[in-house]
């Protein structure tokens, strides 16, 4: 059996490189295995070598560290089962090794000689293979060339006993057809949502004792999460706003600061084409004004698109030479050519924004409020010091709460509570990581706030106590009797249109769908919707409860995939695909064979050797 020598060449230059990576790991502390221990185990006849080992885990090591951006530690990578992965692989490896010996599988020294020939850092300044670099280069990573030619010859011949076992396996065609064509079906339907609206008469209003009993029927739908019960002091910026002193001069220099916030100039809505000189301008104007031309057609004969030419809305002194004229026409004028920035150009006003004057008094009470929040996040800041070390120094939320600004509440917390003071991200966090050993410490607040939590107890996971779940529950019993109603109302009318009659002859305002494939997503269905109508046949007809809700379904029609060159085009990559996954699963079957056939033993010592030289 033969071998390709692009594929020999490229198992001996990952030999190389592992070689290289054997000299990096010396570096790294591993030298002292060479010892007594040489071997961290055998398959078969052949050993698995303690560098090696150390060597391929390292490697992992590294690989996992790169991809997480955190240097993989050795417990860590114990704690993943690395080290045991990376046994079975290299146990793996040698029984595959042992299988090909036993089958008389190699290759000869001349295809070893020619490749070895090839690789270029056995090479020297002339380009030629360098008998001393060679040997230099092995030396230094302490490989003889006996061993590493071994390697080179198991590589590749372990490479030949896999081609062997894969090459030729690929799933039937049928099956990629029937894949794809069950895929790229669609189906054709008409189908109507009944709901509330459609009931005869209404609901009743339920009493307390019928919601308790449906609660107690479907108390399994009614049960809260495990429950941290959190007490915490918080101060906000708005609870100390009243006592934020600030005096008019400070609100009329702030009003003097954003005074083009507060007294805008008149403004036009202003679109511009420019041109590269006068005369095209002076032509284009002309051809508004005889050719009878849009400034749209303008635009686009210079290739160009309205939005290109806005300029949103502008001030006199922002269009220089020309805001005079542009401010002196009417909405809808077309002025020029006048000077730009850019060059000549049209003109076209769009819109007149007047001049927008805003008073001091006017303003004050929006500058105050901005200005007295600014200040109150200053003095939570400031006092976010001062409380924590009160906390560090024993002080109790209580006293917090009695001594300070700060006001004291409880919580019955869990990761989806959203609202109030849960609907922070610095309490959410600081909740999810709480526990009953902990103190409590300020915690910063995205407003500027902060708050000190203290869990106080753990709740079981429970029902919600019938009051807290009432509306849950009424809510949930009328969708119920509704469904159960609309159930009977859409069975009476599955006769006509199983007979073929029409929606509309029986005054339902349906909807038609075509060509939906099964990924479809119809807006209001349930999820289960499309799965049940891919299951109809033609003039099926079935009703499907919702929420509160009945949809009538009826299959029209089955759509088969239309053969194209796309679809052939996809059903031969599908077919190919999943020849390589069955060709994968069965080689890794015959691994695992050759594992049992050959025989493993492992030297534990010699693990814990390597091991303890891992950070």
């Amino acid at each position: 059996m033969a071998q390709s020598k692009t594929s020999i060449s490229k198992i001996a230059v990952w030999i190389l490189l592992g070689l290289l990576f054997v000299g990096l790991s010396l570096g790294f502390g591993l030298d002292g295995l060479g010892g007594t221990i040489r071997t961290v185990g055998k398959v078969g006849d052949k050993h698995i070598d303690v560098q090696t080992y150390a060597n391929t885990l390292q490697r992992e090591m590294q690989a996992v560290g790169q991809q997480t951006g955190t240097p993989l530690t050795f417990a860590r990578a114990q704690a993943i089962g690395l080290d045991r992965a990376v046994l079975a692989q290299l146990v793996r490896a040698r029984a595959l090794d042992h299988e090909a010996g036993e089958m008389g599988l190699s290759v000869g020294d001349e295809t070893i000689r020619d490749e070895i020939l090839n690789i270029p850092a056995f090479r020297g300044l002339d380009g030629a293979f360098d008998r001393e670099a060679y040997s230099f280069a092995l030396n230094n990573q302490g490989t003889s060339e006996a061993e590493f030619e071994t390697t080179l010859r198991e590589e590749v011949s372990r490479s030949i006993l896999q081609g062997a076992i894969v090459s030729g396996i690929s799933m039937p065609d049928t099956y990629a057809r029937t894949l794809v064509s069950f895929l790229g079906e669609t189906r054709d339907f008409t189908w109507v949502r009944l709901g509330q609206a459609d009931l005869e008469t209404d609901l009743p209003d339920p009493s307390d004792e019928v919601l308790r009993a449906y609660y107690d029927e479907n108390i399994q739908d009614y049960q809260l999460p495990e429950t941290k019960r959190i007490t915490y002091a918080v101060l906000l910026p708005e609870m100390i706003l009243d006592s934020m002193e600030l005096d008019e001069a400070m609100l009329r220099a702030e009003y003097d600061a954003r005074a083009d916030q507060f007294n805008r100039p008149e403004r036009r809505l202003v679109e511009r084409l420019v041109y590269l000189d006068n005369d095209a301008a002076e032509r284009a104007a002309a051809q508004l004004d005889v050719n009878g031309t849009t400034f749209e057609a303008l635009v686009t004969e210079r290739g160009l698109e309205l939005g290109d030419v806005d300029m949103g809305d502008v001030t006199r002194l922002e269009l220089d030479a020309a805001g005079e004229a542009v401010f002196n026409a009417e909405v809808g004028d077309v002025v020029g050519p006048l000077p730009s920035t850019l060059g000549p150009a049209l003109f076209r006003v769009n819109g007149v924004l007047p001049a927008q004057t805003t008073s001091f008094e006017a303003a004050e009470p929006l500058l105050r409020q901005e200005l007295a929040m600014d200040a109150a996040r200053r003095q939570v800041a400031v006092l976010a010091e001062e409380f924590d070390n009160l906390l560090a120094g024993g002080a109790t939320l209580e006293e917090l709460d009695a001594e300070t600004d700060m006001q004291l509440d409880v919580i019955d917390w869990f990761p989806v509570l959203g609202d109030g003071i849960a609907a922070y991200d610095g309490f959410r966090d600081a909740a999810l990581e709480l526990t009953q050993d902990d103190f409590p410490e300020i915690v910063q607040l995205e407003d500027g706030g902060i708050v000190a939590l203290r869990m106080d107890d753990l709740l079981p996971p429970r029902p919600a106590p019938f009051d807290e779940a009432k509306l849950n529950v009424q809510g949930n019993w009328e969708a119920e009797q509704t469904e159960a109603r609309l159930m009977e109302k859409a069975e009476a009318l599955l006769p006509a249109l199983q007979e073929g009659q029409s929606f509309a002859s029986q005054a339902l305002d349906s909807i038609v769908e075509t060509d939906l494939d099964r990924s479809a997503f119809v807006q209001g269905t349930p999820p289960e919707f499309m799965t049940t109508v891919f299951e109809m046949q033609p003039g099926d007809v079935n009703v499907i409860p919702g929420y509160g809700a009945v949809l009538v379904v009826r299959l029209d029609a089955i759509n088969p995939i239309e053969d194209s060159p796309e679809v052939q085009a996809e059903t031969e990559a599908l077919s190919a695909e999943m020849g390589q996954i069955v060709a994968g699963e069965i080689f890794n079957i015959f691994g695992e064979d050759v594992v049992l056939r050959a025989g493993s033993q492992i030297n534990q010592q010699a693990l814990d050797a390597v091991h303890v030289n891992f950070p």
